[in-house]
C-alpha cells in the first residue's frame, strides 16, 4: 500500500509544469529588467512586463491548485495501523447488507477496474480525512 503511493500522477506534471513556468517567467522578467537597464525603450518592455507576471500570476494559481490535489502520503506505520483498526473487514462486509455495501463502497470512492486479459481487478479508493465510523455501522453497530 505504501509503495502504490509513490506513483507519479497527474497531479505531480501540472505541479512540474506550473513551476516550469514560473522559472521561465522571472528568467523573461530578469532580462525585461536588464533591459530596461541597459536603455530599451520602457513603452515596449513595460508591456513585456505585463505579458511575463500574468503568465507568472496564471501558473502560481495553477501550482496551488495542483498542490491542493495532491493527497498526503501515508507512513507505514499509518497504513499498519489503519488495517489493525478496521479489524477482519473481509467478515464484516460478507456479513453485510448489500444496500450498506453500496453505500461504504459510495464513500469510499471505491473503483474497480476489470482487466479481462489477466482476469483480474484492480481496487482503487480515496478515503477522505474526515472519514470515520462506517464500519461500526457495516459491522451492525454497538
Amino acid at each position: 500500500m505504501a509503495a502504490a503511493q509513490a506513483s507519479p500522477s497527474s497531479d505531480d506534471l501540472a505541479v512540474s509544469q506550473a513551476r516550469r513556468a514560473i522559472e521561465e517567467s522571472n528568467t523573461k522578467l530578469a532580462r525585461y529588467r536588464a533591459a530596461l537597464d541597459a536603455g530599451a525603450d520602457p513603452v515596449v518592455v513595460t508591456g513585456w512586463i505585463a505579458q511575463a507576471q500574468a503568465e507568472k500570476t496564471t501558473a502560481e494559481r495553477k501550482l496551488r491548485e495542483a498542490r491542493k490535489e495532491e493527497e498526503r502520503t501515508l507512513t507505514r506505520e499509518e497504513i499498519s495501523t489503519m488495517v489493525e483498526t478496521l479489524g477482519d473487514m473481509a467478515s464484516a462486509l460478507a456479513e453485510a447488507e448489500p444496500a450498506e455495501k453500496a453505500d461504504l463502497y459510495r464513500q469510499l470512492n471505491l473503483r474497480l477496474t476489470y482487466q479481462p486479459t489477466t482476469s483480474t481487478v484492480r481496487a482503487d479508493m480515496k478515503i477522505s480525512a474526515t472519514y470515520c465510523g462506517v464500519m461500526d455501522r457495516v459491522r451492525g453497530g454497538t
